[in-house]
């Protein structure tokens, strides 16, 4: 099981001071984090990818790079990266470039974004993102497999005798999770692949992402991947957390109010009762946190988004503290103990690398 956070780096005022960051002081505070996040034992550090105000998070391989040399064994992804308006010759060589710097420790989730005015700024139109979806990751996934490519589609060139470099390290492609919010299409292209499935369920009540979820997994068992409990799946969370309740809630609820994505909404208790949003003490995150397996059955990672909103970096500290010393470790062992020995890890470089390795030997072998 791997447990994370996942950053959309937005630039946004601390409603309690009236100060805005800087995207330089955003910018190493993402970096700060993803330390952290190692430092408390955590698995994986994830950041979006946008092109718009008020995020930074433009570049997420400069980014994650740059993570990589500060960290030893912290798992780099996206959350998203954007495969509709991202060239996917660009996207196969930058993240097989970041893979070997990071030693193979990258994965990352394809996304088709969320923000409308991006798709003109890169010559694309939001009425074919699903079609854009679907031929850039087919293109990509033969990129990452084949050593010379020769492919004609709707959105590009033809590619001729196409190699891209470098290729992947040790021949074994990042792993890749498509993440969605609503659209049965990409749970469908997941479950093609045998890919992760990430339910980034922060925004909309869980029975809209357990129809998803179960359509991904009933998909995933249609094209033989294995049982549909065996699916792998990702789910979003977010918490902020402190001694008791009350005091968690007087503390966040000015940053929950201001929220440029819900802030002016629904209430923080309608919300903390219709979505994954936990503001109270360690225990209360805890047992709600169990409650995912209950709706979404076995999965493999969970990401928190722990600073947006405002919060000042000391504080995102602070949280990162407890998530990692209090919370993790005990979800660890309860969800362990309770995944059936058949339901697989997320996979990483090297359970991919050796299971090729078996296959490759298995066909050389006769078996």
């Amino acid at each position: 099981m791997q447990f994370g956070i996942f950053t959309v780096g937005d630039v946004t005022p601390d409603p309690t001071t009236d100060r805005t960051p800087s995207e330089h002081e955003r910018i190493t505070a993402m970096v700060r984090i993803a330390e952290k996040a190692e430092e408390v034992g955590l698995d994986v550090f994830a950041t979006g990818e946008h092109h718009n105000p008020p995020f930074v998070p433009s570049s997420p391989t400069t980014m994650l790079g740059y993570i990589a040399a500060r960290t030893r064994g912290l798992l780099l992804s996206t959350a998203t990266t954007l495969i509709t308006t991202n060239d996917p010759v660009k996207i196969a060589e930058d993240y097989a470039m970041l893979q070997h710097l990071a030693g193979g420790r990258v994965d990352l989730m394809m996304g088709r974004g969320n923000m409308a005015p991006v798709y003109p700024w890169f010559g694309k139109n939001i009425r074919d993102g699903i079609p854009l979806a679907i031929e850039n990751y087919a293109l990509l996934h033969r990129l990452w497999r084949e050593d010379v490519v020769d492919w004609e589609g709707r959105f590009r060139t033809p590619l001729n005798g196409f190699t891209a470099t470098p290729r992947p390290l040790e021949g074994v492609p990042p792993f890749v999770w498509h993440g969605s919010i609503r659209s049965p299409e990409i749970a469908e292209q997941a479950a093609y692949y045998g890919d992760g499935f990430f339910a980034n369920h922060i925004f909309w009540p869980k029975e809209h992402f357990i129809a998803l979820v179960n359509f991904y997994r009933e998909r995933f068992e249609h094209y033989g991947h294995g049982a549909a409990d065996q699916a792998i799946v990702g789910l979003g969370g977010q918490a902020f957390i402190r001694r008791n309740s009350q005091d968690a809630i007087a503390e966040f609820r000015p940053y929950f109010d201001n929220a440029p994505v819900y802030g002016h909404g629904p209430s923080l208790e309608d919300f903390m009762e219709a979505t994954p949003l936990t503001v109270g003490s360690p225990q209360q995150v805890i047992d709600k946190t169990l409650t995912f397996r209950e709706h979404f059955g076995d999965y493999q990672r969970l990401l928190w988004v722990m600073d947006h909103a405002g919060l000042p970096l000391d504080t995102v500290l602070e949280q990162l503290d407890i998530l990692g010393g209090e919370i993790v470790p005990v979800l660890r062992e309860e969800l362990d103990a309770k995944r059936p020995a058949h339901v697989p890890d997320a996979p990483m470089h090297a359970t991919l690398k050796a299971a090729g390795d078996q296959s490759t030997g298995d066909v050389r072998s006769g078996v």
